[in-house]
């Protein structure tokens, strides 16, 4: 699969995934087929795009129901809702983020002073743990930026039930490569495999059911030898992790931005198109942070993603507004961009809880305390997130209700974007 870093890319990949968003998507996607040069025909692979907001939810929810039924794309409509939900989870309980950050840390010093530990690592890492499945998974993780979901969860089963390594160390892992590395999602993910997102409701991989559904791989179904069995017990932790009350910016409207403004794009808004501004900003400022989603940086896939859709939607939003556009690099200072465009107030699409806004609020804070950061949040996050309060459950049965709240309708996919 290509991905490259463009709109126009992520919506091709759309209009050619369409066709079997709806029941075959149902019967199909739970398989891992390994990769393909034209992209896997049962899964989307849209993450990469979606997490880097060159395409937005909302656009492929459109798409998805100009052909499919809500019934007959039930499966895959509630795919997209996870998304959303996991983000709406973690901004409510950020002090999971932290401490993640502070876990993975720990976990990253005591490898240094364990040969063992720092052993096992290694091998886990490389993929030369001499399980088959996953030191195939691993290794096309690192030379691919990609795995599919269901082999997600079967490596951070085996990662943490079979080779006892801390999970944080393989949330890490996977943030550093996945072109699709996002912090709410991946943690999350990581902390239900391992029975700390639902209380003692973990996920055990099973080598039949691996070699079941990887028979489709070009190489054959992959085998999992000495896997940890039914008796491995879900991870605990001492506490719980209180909720707190979202504080969500209003819909921004064209009287907020009447006078000129700046537009940032960050790692997770990278294209002006899915936020559908109701004014022309000034300046486009460019802010990638990718090296923030792991003390190690970003793999060379995930890094290039990035760094491609920053660079791309810098193009296209200059183009498109017919304005100049700027490069905030990392650790440069900000005002001096502002100036030099004659600018007081940036637009800046809403930081979720995770590696973005730690790289990014820091410098952003003193103007936003100065009522100079204007936040763009999408309709469907502000009416979706309110509902992750706990399990997903309330979220799946307010599904066709919050679609008709946002108005989203089956609307064809464009041919192309232009700018």
């Amino acid at each position: 699969m290509d991905f490259t870093p463009t709109r126009e890319a992520a919506l091709a990949r759309l209009a050619a995934f369409l066709p079997a968003a709806g029941r075959r998507y149902a019967e199909t996607r739970n398989a891992d087929d390994g990769p393909r040069p034209g992209g896997r025909s049962n899964v989307s692979q849209l993450s990469p795009w979606l997490h880097a907001g060159v395409i937005g939810e909302t656009e492929v929810l459109e798409a998805v129901l100009s052909e499919h039924s809500p019934r007959a794309a039930e499966k895959f409509i509630t795919e997209v809702f996870w998304r959303i939900y996991f983000k709406g989870y973690l901004e409510q309980r950020p002090a999971i983020w932290d401490d993640y950050c502070k876990g993975r840390d720990n976990a990253l010093a005591a490898l240094a002073g364990n040969a063992g530990l720092r052993k096992a690592f290694t091998e886990a890492s490389e993929g030369r743990t001499g399980i088959e499945a996953f030191d195939v998974w691993a290794r096309e993780l690192a030379g691919t930026g990609y795995l599919h979901n269901h082999a997600r969860m079967w490596f951070a089963s085996i990662w943490i039930f079979t080779l006892k390594l801390d999970w944080r160390l393989g949330a890490d892992f996977f943030l550093k490569h996945l072109i699709d590395g996002d912090a709410a999602s991946n943690t999350l993910s990581w902390r239900w495999v391992a029975g700390l997102h639902t209380r003692g409701k973990h996920y055990l991989a099973r080598a039949d059911n691996i070699a079941r559904y990887t028979a489709g791989r070009p190489e054959g179904a992959l085998a999992a030898a000495r896997l940890a069995g039914d008796e491995a017990e879900p991870l605990t932790e001492p506490h719980d992790y209180a909720r707190q009350t979202l504080d969500l910016p209003r819909p921004v409207t064209a009287a907020e931005l009447a006078q000129p403004f700046a537009l940032l794009l960050h790692d997770e808004a990278a294209h002006h198109a899915p936020l559908a501004l109701p004014a022309s900003p000034a300046l486009v400022i460019g802010a990638e942070r990718s090296a923030a989603r792991s003390p190690g940086g970003a793999g060379r896939h995930a890094q290039a993603f990035a760094q491609g859709a920053l660079a791309g939607g810098m193009t296209s939003g200059a183009a498109a507004f017919g304005c100049p556009a700027a490069q905030w690099r990392a650790g440069a200072p900000l005002a001096p961009l502002l100036v030099a465009a004659g600018v007081e107030r940036i637009a800046v699409p809403f930081l979720p809880a995770g590696w973005t806004r730690d790289a990014l609020w820091p410098d952003l804070a003193p103007l936003a305390a100065a009522g100079r950061i204007i936040t763009l949040l999408g309709d469907l996050d502000r009416a979706t997130w309110p509902l992750a309060k706990a399990g997903f459950f309330p979220v799946a049965k307010a599904i066709d209700a919050l679609i008709a709240e946002c108005a989203i309708q089956g609307r064809a996919v464009p041919v192309s974007t232009g700018n």
